[in-house]
């Protein structure tokens, strides 16, 4: 299986921004890893009932309307790595790993 790559631009009227945080609305890391998720199972080209986080970091805050470019990349073991940026910054990197359907 290839590495992939997926672009998301985050809506700016985004359901979490209200709560998160009011006055300067940043996108909450599961948001991002459940993003990391959709386009998983779109590269692996099916659904997974669970998944496993081997591991996730959060390095940089996004906001609405940031374009993010996540690139997964399979492993050996059967995780897919993943980085996320925006621009040149990094956001998130984290592996993932899924159960059968």
């Amino acid at each position: 299986m290839a590495a992939a790559e997926f672009a998301w631009a985050v809506p700016p009227d985004h359901p979490a921004f209200p709560g998160h945080f009011p006055g300067r609305p940043i996108v909450p890391g599961v948001v991002l890893l459940d993003q990391a998720i959709l386009f998983a199972e779109k590269m692996l080209g099916m659904r997974a009932e669970r998944w496993q986080i081997g591991n996730a970091k959060f390095l940089s805050p996004v906001g609405p309307a940031e374009t993010l470019v996540f690139s997964l990349q399979p492993t050996p073991r059967g995780a897919i790595a993943f980085t996320v940026k925006s621009g040149d910054r990094d956001v998130a990197s984290g592996s993932l790993t899924p159960s059968a359907p």
